[in-house]
């Protein structure tokens, strides 16, 4: 056999055995891709995004996109010519497995924690909205969390509100973890509650809880303190009244990611015009109760899915810029977001056309 034959047989012989170790060989990898967006003022499967009821709504067009990131599942390992052809693609991202799912976090512990994300989201995107049209809306502090195995469990539950902690009034969930840490561990703390069955059947009824409950816990030590901060094993949120119905639908999307966008798309329903003036705008970001924009993951595949989908325009939140300005899709216009009311700001301009002095996202 010429020699010039044999190496080419060589080459391809091993050219095939490296192909077969590649796809045999399991690296500890996912990948990140662009996901599906979603216009929060159309709708999804059939029905309308946000469905407002109990107050006046007005006709809306254009778009406002929430973004999403596709991820693959926590027990798939991904082999070696995955992870390459991953990195050599430009639109997705291959990140270390325990980025995605820390602590050995398994696929339906992910998912949970996604779907309360998602809820919470929605939560404070109608609060947001809300206050930036002066609508009131009624909060108190709940008992978001009960900590399995921890003093609370079976005396605190999940909805209960506390109106008090040793006597004291609480506000504000912070108020919460700062009352019991005045104590020593060991010591008892009493909370005053409202349990959640009466103010679920007070809200049924529209009427203000009244019955409260006066509840004693034996604290015990902190883990990550070397046991010197109290604790009773609760988390401390917030929970709404509003004044009229909002309905968020939509399925098999999870985290925080899309609340500036549904607060957005709440606040054009109910008000006349419209936000974009007929523009595509899409985006993302986090959104406390006071309107705040929080950063996101995936910022790179979300800004590819949106211009993919046809957006001009991409409210960023600020902390995601320079990550996002480092690779913008071309025709995408990134907006640099801080606030709710710096995005109304930002779409009053794309209404009116006076898109070149709008906030851009920098490198630097």
């Amino acid at each position: 056999m010429p020699r010039r034959t044999t190496t080419m047989l060589a080459s391809t012989l091993m050219l095939i055995v490296l192909l077969c170790a590649g796809v045999l060989i399991k690296v500890p990898y996912s990948e990140m891709s662009p996901g599906p967006t979603v216009n929060t003022l159309g709708e999804h499967d059939g029905e309308p995004v946000l469905q407002i009821s109990g107050r006046k709504t007005y006709p809306t067009t254009g778009n406002l996109n929430m973004t999403t990131v596709r991820v693959t599942s926590a027990d798939y390992r991904m082999n070696l010519v995955e992870a390459v052809y991953g990195w050599l693609a430009h639109d997705n991202k291959i990140v270390p497995h325990d980025t995605l799912y820390p602590d050995g976090k398994t696929e339906e512990e992910s998912t949970q924690e996604n779907a309360e994300e998602f809820s919470q989201s929605q939560e404070s995107a109608k609060v947001a909205a809300l206050k930036e049209l002066d609508i009131p809306v009624k909060s108190w502090v709940v008992v978001s969390t009960v900590v399995k195995d921890e003093p609370a469990e079976g005396s605190l539950h999940a909805g209960d509100v506390i109106k008090a902690v040793d006597g004291t009034a609480v506000k504000q969930p912070g108020d919460v973890a700062e009352l019991v840490t005045k104590h020593k561990p060991g010591e008892d703390v009493v909370f005053t509650v409202v349990p959640a069955k009466e103010q679920a059947a007070a809200e049924k009824e529209h009427r203000t809880a009244t019955g409260t409950e006066d509840v004693t816990i034996t604290t015990t030590a902190s883990d990550d303190d070397g046991g010197k901060r109290a604790i009773v094993g609760i988390t401390a949120g917030t929970d709404h009244t509003f004044p009229f119905t909002i309905d968020i639908k939509l399925a098999d999307v999870g985290g925080p990611s899309a609340g500036l966008m549904f607060s957005l798309g709440i606040y054009d329903k109910l008000t006349p015009g419209s936000l974009t003036g007929g523009q595509f705008v899409a985006g993302t970001g986090t959104i406390d109760d006071d309107g705040k924009v929080g950063p996101i993951g995936g910022i790179e595949m979300k800004t590819v899915g949106a211009r993919d989908k046809g957006a001009k325009y991409f409210l960023t939140p600020a902390d995601n810029c320079a990550a996002a300005a480092k690779d913008t899709p071309s025709g995408l216009q990134l907006v640099k977001v801080d606030t709710i009311g710096d995005a109304l700001d930002a779409l009053q301009d794309i209404r009116k056309g006076d898109t070149a002095d709008l906030p851009k996202c920098t490198t630097g």
